[in-house]
């Protein structure tokens, strides 16, 4: 009983330094997901396509890593920190610096066969390896910090506002920065943007070791040593195949993330190559912000009134909308543009701010069918899920830009920016919309389930 009132209660801080946890990995993530193929294509000169299969391929090793991953913290022990924070010390470093090594502008000259070598070998270390080691256990750690629906929510909220402010800062700070204007048009500057990419895992750091000092595991989990022993990862994959909840956010994170990251990809080429306006980009940025912001100002009092998943379909169906308005209309003037996209980024926005809440609902229902909490594992095939939706959103984009003909010789061609516009309107349309259908039809956790399980885990949970 002592050793229960001396843990700080849930509160600010813990909400904090979660933050600051999602403000670390996106320094490195939103870096990769945003600028690795407009860096890859126009300072190194490799073919989108090869980039796009390149990220692919590190998705796809990412089946074994994330998994293991998983495995290995649902089997740690628990220590005076925690069972989940002690990988953030101790993996911030490595994912930093293999971050960093990934944007060398100073190996532009060499063979193209070493370049596409050295793009996979340091992508897989950066992301199936590094990053998983830490993305894991951070985000295992939401159900452990506090076992009410609504602080998890609360923590939910509180890491999108990190991995929006970090996208605020690179989405806006890059273009501000990293582009020299030459002839007229937007041209990235490599060296420039290597010391950007330095300046950023320096930060990346400095954020996970404050989301470790500040943030509390108070949730110890039940040591069930038979049921351990006997769920082996054929059996935690069996299970997983009978978890509708979990397939289903499964499907949901993956076109949710070719969605979005092809957005954020194709920015990369609408602001510099169709409107040649890269002031326009960090405007964008500076306003998906604010959209952001009023997002996780309602999140929180809809998804408690409506549900998170009601929430979230209604959400979606507004980025259907405004991608294919501006599909149909065309907008010539850029300020037209960027108002839309930020109705856009707001309707994105308010499912983003629930999102993470929704895994840590599946983790309870999990535990109902199973009869065993798997934070690590549930979570790991979670983060895989997302890894394939970046996967297919790399490789959609990769491949789409080969297709209209995008190459350093014709990055202003007007029949290859036209074909650059209706990938960013179209490939996020056709996402958001299939998310909005999983989450209504196939996904089983709305408001009236969810509310059921909370009440029956804190009941079994008071009750040992």
């Amino acid at each position: 009983m002592g050793s229960k009132k001396e843990v700080r209660p849930f509160g600010l801080r813990d909400k904090l330094g979660y933050m600051f946890g999602d403000f670390g990995n996106d320094f490195t993530f939103i870096l990769s997901s945003s600028f690795l193929l407009k860096f890859y294509t126009d300072i190194m000169g490799v073919s989108a396509a090869v980039v796009g299969i390149v990220m692919m391929v590190a998705r796809f090793v990412d089946a074994f890593t994330d998994v293991a991953m998983g495995r290995i913290c649902d089997r740690s022990k628990v220590t005076p920190a925690g069972k989940f924070k002690p990988w953030l010390r101790r993996m911030c470093g490595p994912v930093a610096i293999a971050s960093f090594l990934i944007y060398q502008s100073g190996l532009a000259n060499m063979p193209m066969a070493f370049k596409i070598v050295y793009l996979f070998v340091t992508y897989i270390l950066w992301g199936s390896i590094f990053y998983t080691s830490i993305n894991i256990p951070y985000g295992s750690m939401a159900s452990a910090i506090s076992p009410e629906a609504s602080d998890r929510q609360s923590l939910s909220t509180f890491r999108s506002m990190g991995a929006t402010l970090a996208g605020l800062l690179i989405g806006a700070g890059v273009p501000m920065f990293a582009y020299d204007k030459v002839d007229g048009n937007s041209v990235l500057n490599g060296g420039r943007f290597t010391l950007i990419a330095g300046i950023f895992s320096i930060c990346a750091v400095v954020c996970y070791l404050l989301c470790y000092y500040m943030t509390t595991e108070r949730v110890k989990p039940e040591v069930n040593a038979e049921a351990q022993k006997n769920n082996s990862i054929a059996v935690m994959f069996r299970n997983a195949l009978k978890n509708r909840a979990l397939l289903s956010i499964i499907v949901a994170s993956i076109v949710m993330l070719l969605a979005q990251l092809t957005m954020q990809s194709m920015a990369n080429y609408v602001y510099p190559n169709f409107y040649k306006n890269t002031t326009a980009q960090t405007a964008s940025t500076v306003m998906m912000m604010a959209g952001m912001m009023i997002a996780a100002a309602i999140a929180k009092p809809l998804a408690a009134k409506f549900g998170k998943a009601e929430l979230s379909v209604a959400s979606n169906i507004l980025a259907v909308a405004v991608s294919l308005t501006l599909f149909f209309i065309r907008p010539e003037n850029v300020w037209v543009y960027v108002a839309l996209q930020f109705l856009c980024w707001f309707g994105l926005g308010v499912f983003t701010m629930v999102s993470w809440a929704l895994i840590t609902d599946v983790i309870d229902y999990s535990e109902i069918k199973n009869g065993i909490r798997e934070d690590g594992s549930v979570y790991a095939l979670y983060s895989f899920a997302r890894k394939l939706g970046q996967a297919a959103s790399a490789g959609l984009s990769g491949g789409l830009l080969t297709l209209v003909g995008y190459t350093q010789a014709t990055a202003f061609d007007e029949k290859v920016v036209n074909g650059i516009f209706n990938i960013s309107t179209l490939v996020p349309a056709l996402g958001f919309g299939l998310l909005a259908a999983v989450l209504w039809f196939w996904y089983p956790l709305h408001k009236k389930q969810v509310d059921e399980n909370v009440a029956l885990l804190k009941k079994k949970h008071d009750g040992r």
